[in-house]
Protein backbone atom coordinates (compact mmCIF):
# COMPACT_ATOMS: atom_id res chain seq x y z
CA UNK A 1 0.00 0.00 0.00
CA UNK A 2 0.75 3.48 -0.65
CA UNK A 3 2.15 4.92 2.36
CA UNK A 4 0.19 7.58 3.64
CA UNK A 5 1.41 11.07 3.03
CA UNK A 6 -0.80 12.37 6.18
CA UNK A 7 -1.62 15.74 4.07
CA UNK A 8 -4.27 17.09 6.22
CA UNK A 9 -5.18 18.98 2.72
CA UNK A 10 -5.55 18.40 -1.17
CA UNK A 11 -2.41 18.09 -2.82
CA UNK A 12 -2.12 21.29 -4.82
CA UNK A 13 -1.02 19.90 -7.99
CA UNK A 14 -4.00 17.93 -7.95
CA UNK A 15 -6.06 19.46 -10.89
CA UNK A 16 -9.77 17.94 -10.83
CA UNK A 17 -10.50 17.97 -14.47
CA UNK A 18 -13.37 16.49 -16.48
CA UNK A 19 -12.51 14.04 -18.99
CA UNK A 20 -15.58 14.11 -21.46
CA UNK A 21 -15.75 10.65 -22.49
CA UNK A 22 -18.41 8.33 -24.31
CA UNK A 23 -18.48 4.65 -24.06
CA UNK A 24 -20.15 1.97 -26.76
CA UNK A 25 -22.26 0.21 -24.23
CA UNK A 26 -24.08 -1.85 -26.64
CA UNK A 27 -22.96 -5.26 -25.46
CA UNK A 28 -24.65 -4.77 -22.00
CA UNK A 29 -27.60 -5.21 -23.84
CA UNK A 30 -26.61 -9.00 -24.24
CA UNK A 31 -27.57 -9.41 -20.63
CA UNK A 32 -24.70 -10.75 -18.09
CA UNK A 33 -22.15 -8.42 -19.52
CA UNK A 34 -19.74 -9.06 -16.46
CA UNK A 35 -17.90 -12.08 -18.12
CA UNK A 36 -21.59 -14.17 -18.08
CA UNK A 37 -21.73 -14.02 -14.54
CA UNK A 38 -25.09 -13.09 -13.66
CA UNK A 39 -24.34 -12.41 -10.06
CA UNK A 40 -21.60 -9.83 -10.51
CA UNK A 41 -23.77 -8.40 -13.27
CA UNK A 42 -26.42 -7.93 -11.05
CA UNK A 43 -24.42 -6.12 -8.78
CA UNK A 44 -22.95 -3.59 -10.96
CA UNK A 45 -26.08 -2.94 -12.39
CA UNK A 46 -27.50 -1.81 -9.40
CA UNK A 47 -24.63 -0.01 -8.64
CA UNK A 48 -24.86 1.80 -11.45
CA UNK A 49 -28.56 2.58 -11.48
CA UNK A 50 -28.29 4.72 -8.39
CA UNK A 51 -25.28 7.36 -9.82
CA UNK A 52 -27.49 9.47 -12.05
CA UNK A 53 -29.64 10.67 -9.39
CA UNK A 54 -27.40 9.81 -6.45
CA UNK A 55 -24.84 11.68 -8.43
CA UNK A 56 -27.15 14.70 -9.07
CA UNK A 57 -27.34 15.22 -5.43
CA UNK A 58 -23.71 15.24 -4.93
CA UNK A 59 -23.33 17.62 -7.61
CA UNK A 60 -26.51 20.16 -5.82
CA UNK A 61 -25.12 19.49 -2.26
CA UNK A 62 -21.72 21.63 -3.45
CA UNK A 63 -23.76 23.87 -5.70
CA UNK A 64 -25.32 24.81 -3.05
CA UNK A 65 -22.35 26.05 -1.14
CA UNK A 66 -20.00 27.66 -4.54
CA UNK A 67 -20.84 31.49 -2.78
CA UNK A 68 -19.00 30.44 0.13
CA UNK A 69 -15.83 28.92 -1.62
CA UNK A 70 -13.17 30.95 -3.54
CA UNK A 71 -9.36 29.95 -5.18
CA UNK A 72 -8.54 26.13 -5.68
CA UNK A 73 -11.67 24.79 -3.57
CA UNK A 74 -13.72 26.49 -5.91
CA UNK A 75 -12.46 25.73 -8.99
CA UNK A 76 -11.75 22.26 -8.00
CA UNK A 77 -15.79 21.89 -6.76
CA UNK A 78 -16.45 23.56 -10.69
CA UNK A 79 -14.32 20.46 -11.55
CA UNK A 80 -16.02 17.88 -9.17
CA UNK A 81 -19.67 18.69 -10.76
CA UNK A 82 -18.51 19.01 -14.24
CA UNK A 83 -17.33 15.31 -13.66
CA UNK A 84 -19.78 14.15 -11.90
CA UNK A 85 -22.45 15.33 -14.38
CA UNK A 86 -20.55 13.21 -16.58
CA UNK A 87 -20.13 10.55 -14.76
CA UNK A 88 -24.51 10.62 -14.37
CA UNK A 89 -24.72 10.91 -18.29
CA UNK A 90 -22.90 7.91 -19.29
CA UNK A 91 -24.21 5.54 -16.22
CA UNK A 92 -27.68 6.70 -17.62
CA UNK A 93 -26.81 5.03 -20.80
CA UNK A 94 -25.83 1.98 -19.44
CA UNK A 95 -29.08 1.67 -17.42
CA UNK A 96 -31.10 2.30 -20.69
CA UNK A 97 -29.76 -0.69 -22.34
CA UNK A 98 -30.61 -3.28 -19.53
CA UNK A 99 -33.35 -5.10 -20.42
CA UNK A 100 -36.31 -3.18 -18.82
CA UNK A 101 -39.22 -6.25 -20.04
CA UNK A 102 -36.95 -8.70 -18.24
CA UNK A 103 -35.65 -6.75 -14.92
CA UNK A 104 -37.25 -4.37 -12.39
CA UNK A 105 -35.11 -1.74 -13.52
CA UNK A 106 -38.18 0.64 -13.20
CA UNK A 107 -39.16 -0.40 -9.73
CA UNK A 108 -35.65 0.10 -8.44
CA UNK A 109 -35.14 3.67 -9.99
CA UNK A 110 -38.25 4.52 -8.29
CA UNK A 111 -37.01 3.47 -4.79
CA UNK A 112 -33.67 5.07 -5.61
CA UNK A 113 -35.45 8.29 -6.63
CA UNK A 114 -37.40 8.31 -3.26
CA UNK A 115 -34.55 7.93 -1.32
CA UNK A 116 -32.72 10.75 -2.99
CA UNK A 117 -35.84 12.69 -2.31
CA UNK A 118 -36.02 11.92 1.13
CA UNK A 119 -32.20 12.95 1.19
CA UNK A 120 -32.83 16.40 -0.43
CA UNK A 121 -35.67 16.82 2.11
CA UNK A 122 -33.26 17.51 4.86
CA UNK A 123 -31.79 20.66 3.35
CA UNK A 124 -28.49 21.12 2.10
CA UNK A 125 -25.67 20.53 4.63
CA UNK A 126 -27.74 16.77 5.25
CA UNK A 127 -27.11 16.36 1.80
CA UNK A 128 -23.30 17.37 1.83
CA UNK A 129 -22.87 15.59 4.97
CA UNK A 130 -24.14 12.48 3.17
CA UNK A 131 -21.95 13.69 0.07
CA UNK A 132 -18.82 13.40 1.94
CA UNK A 133 -19.52 10.07 3.43
CA UNK A 134 -20.75 8.11 -0.06
CA UNK A 135 -17.23 9.80 -1.65
CA UNK A 136 -15.76 8.11 0.90
CA UNK A 137 -17.20 5.00 0.30
CA UNK A 138 -17.05 5.16 -3.93
CA UNK A 139 -12.92 6.20 -3.21
CA UNK A 140 -12.33 3.10 -1.06
CA UNK A 141 -14.17 1.65 -4.06
CA UNK A 142 -12.15 2.79 -6.61
CA UNK A 143 -8.93 1.70 -4.43
CA UNK A 144 -10.34 -2.16 -4.41
CA UNK A 145 -10.46 -2.06 -8.52
CA UNK A 146 -7.42 -0.16 -8.91
CA UNK A 147 -5.82 -2.80 -6.67
CA UNK A 148 -7.52 -5.80 -8.18
CA UNK A 149 -7.42 -5.48 -11.45
CA UNK A 150 -8.67 -8.81 -12.82
CA UNK A 151 -12.27 -8.01 -11.72
CA UNK A 152 -13.53 -7.09 -15.28
CA UNK A 153 -10.83 -9.17 -17.33
CA UNK A 154 -13.55 -11.17 -19.04
CA UNK A 155 -15.79 -7.90 -19.67
CA UNK A 156 -16.50 -6.32 -22.93
CA UNK A 157 -13.47 -3.65 -23.46
CA UNK A 158 -16.24 -0.70 -23.63
CA UNK A 159 -17.92 -1.34 -20.30
CA UNK A 160 -14.81 -2.28 -18.72
CA UNK A 161 -13.14 1.38 -19.42
CA UNK A 162 -16.18 2.71 -18.03
CA UNK A 163 -15.73 1.24 -14.79
CA UNK A 164 -11.83 2.43 -14.88
CA UNK A 165 -12.43 5.67 -15.76
CA UNK A 166 -15.12 6.36 -12.83
CA UNK A 167 -12.99 4.88 -10.44
CA UNK A 168 -9.82 7.16 -11.68
CA UNK A 169 -12.32 10.27 -11.37
CA UNK A 170 -13.92 9.27 -8.39
CA UNK A 171 -10.00 9.06 -6.64
CA UNK A 172 -8.99 12.39 -8.23
CA UNK A 173 -11.81 14.12 -6.71
CA UNK A 174 -12.11 12.16 -3.38
CA UNK A 175 -11.85 14.98 -1.02
CA UNK A 176 -13.44 17.98 -2.96
CA UNK A 177 -17.22 17.35 -0.89
CA UNK A 178 -15.04 16.70 2.11
CA UNK A 179 -12.86 19.72 1.31
CA UNK A 180 -16.13 22.15 0.94
CA UNK A 181 -17.23 20.58 3.92
CA UNK A 182 -14.58 21.55 6.00
CA UNK A 183 -14.75 25.34 4.24
CA UNK A 184 -18.06 25.86 5.23
CA UNK A 185 -17.68 24.40 8.81
CA UNK A 186 -14.72 26.11 10.01
CA UNK A 187 -16.98 27.91 12.97
CA UNK A 188 -17.82 24.51 14.15
CA UNK A 189 -16.13 22.91 16.84
CA UNK A 190 -13.49 20.12 15.71
CA UNK A 191 -15.91 18.14 17.97
CA UNK A 192 -19.14 18.43 16.03
CA UNK A 193 -17.65 17.93 13.27
CA UNK A 194 -16.33 14.98 13.66
CA UNK A 195 -19.41 13.49 15.53
CA UNK A 196 -21.53 14.20 12.58
CA UNK A 197 -19.36 12.86 9.89
CA UNK A 198 -18.54 9.86 12.11
CA UNK A 199 -22.32 9.54 12.53
CA UNK A 200 -23.07 9.84 9.03
CA UNK A 201 -20.35 6.98 7.52
CA UNK A 202 -22.15 4.33 10.20
CA UNK A 203 -25.21 5.29 8.91
CA UNK A 204 -24.47 5.48 4.95
CA UNK A 205 -22.62 1.85 5.44
CA UNK A 206 -25.75 0.13 6.82
CA UNK A 207 -28.10 1.80 4.18
CA UNK A 208 -25.44 1.80 0.71
CA UNK A 209 -24.40 -1.84 1.48
CA UNK A 210 -28.31 -2.66 2.44
CA UNK A 211 -29.49 -1.52 -0.43
CA UNK A 212 -27.53 -2.08 -3.05
CA UNK A 213 -27.82 -6.00 -1.97
CA UNK A 214 -31.36 -5.73 -2.28
CA UNK A 215 -31.45 -4.00 -5.71
CA UNK A 216 -29.00 -6.76 -6.81
CA UNK A 217 -31.43 -9.45 -5.39
CA UNK A 218 -34.25 -7.76 -6.77
CA UNK A 219 -32.42 -8.33 -10.46
CA UNK A 220 -31.42 -11.69 -10.11
CA UNK A 221 -34.58 -12.82 -8.94
CA UNK A 222 -35.39 -11.97 -12.71
CA UNK A 223 -33.07 -14.51 -13.62
CA UNK A 224 -35.02 -17.35 -12.36
CA UNK A 225 -32.86 -16.68 -8.66
CA UNK A 226 -35.23 -17.52 -5.62
CA UNK A 227 -35.51 -14.53 -3.28
CA UNK A 228 -33.31 -16.09 -0.75
CA UNK A 229 -31.00 -17.54 -3.44
CA UNK A 230 -30.51 -14.52 -4.75
CA UNK A 231 -29.43 -12.21 -1.96
CA UNK A 232 -27.18 -15.51 -0.69
CA UNK A 233 -25.24 -15.37 -4.01
CA UNK A 234 -25.12 -11.47 -3.83
CA UNK A 235 -23.82 -11.27 -0.12
CA UNK A 236 -20.85 -13.86 -1.34
CA UNK A 237 -20.24 -11.76 -3.81
CA UNK A 238 -20.03 -8.24 -2.06
CA UNK A 239 -18.72 -9.84 1.18
CA UNK A 240 -16.92 -12.94 0.21
CA UNK A 241 -15.60 -13.55 -3.16
CA UNK A 242 -14.57 -10.56 -4.54
CA UNK A 243 -15.87 -8.92 -1.91
CA UNK A 244 -15.90 -5.37 -3.36
CA UNK A 245 -17.33 -4.49 -0.07
CA UNK A 246 -15.23 -6.15 2.15
CA UNK A 247 -11.74 -5.32 0.41
CA UNK A 248 -10.01 -1.70 1.39
CA UNK A 249 -11.46 -1.52 4.73
CA UNK A 250 -8.10 0.14 6.28
CA UNK A 251 -9.12 2.82 3.75
CA UNK A 252 -12.52 2.74 4.90
CA UNK A 253 -11.72 2.62 8.61
CA UNK A 254 -9.14 5.88 8.40
CA UNK A 255 -12.42 8.23 8.28
CA UNK A 256 -13.35 7.60 11.85
CA UNK A 257 -9.70 8.92 12.59
CA UNK A 258 -9.65 12.03 14.05
CA UNK A 259 -8.25 14.73 12.16
CA UNK A 260 -9.10 12.43 9.12
CA UNK A 261 -8.52 13.67 5.67
CA UNK A 262 -9.13 11.72 2.41
CA UNK A 263 -5.69 12.82 1.08
CA UNK A 264 -3.93 11.43 4.16
CA UNK A 265 -3.81 8.16 1.68
CA UNK A 266 -2.78 9.29 -1.53
CA UNK A 267 -3.64 7.15 -4.48
CA UNK A 268 -3.33 8.86 -7.41
CA UNK A 269 0.21 6.45 -8.34
CA UNK A 270 -2.09 3.74 -8.31
CA UNK A 271 -4.27 5.06 -11.49
CA UNK A 272 -1.56 6.43 -12.94
CA UNK A 273 -1.27 4.40 -15.48
CA UNK A 274 -5.68 4.79 -16.58
CA UNK A 275 -5.26 8.24 -15.69
CA UNK A 276 -2.67 8.71 -18.95
CA UNK A 277 -4.85 6.82 -20.67
CA UNK A 278 -7.96 8.58 -20.34
CA UNK A 279 -6.29 12.17 -20.48
CA UNK A 280 -5.29 11.16 -23.72
CA UNK A 281 -9.04 10.06 -24.79
CA UNK A 282 -10.57 12.85 -23.30
CA UNK A 283 -12.29 15.68 -24.62
CA UNK A 284 -11.58 18.44 -21.76
CA UNK A 285 -14.60 20.25 -20.98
Amino acid sequence: MTAATQAKHTPDDLSVAPRDIRFDLTSAQKGHWLGGDPVGTAVFNALSLTFPDGERMFMDAVKAYRDRLSGKLLEDAKGFIAQEAIHSREHHHLNSLIDRERYPVAEIEETIRGRVKMARERGPMAMLISTIALEHFTAMMAEMHARHRNLFDTTDPEIEKLWRWHAVEETEHKAVAYDVFLEVTKDWSPLKRYMIRCRAMVFVTIMFTRNISRYAARLLEADGYTPKAALKAVKRFVWGDPGIFRRGWKTYFAWYRPGFHPWDQDDRPLVADWMAEFNAAAVRV
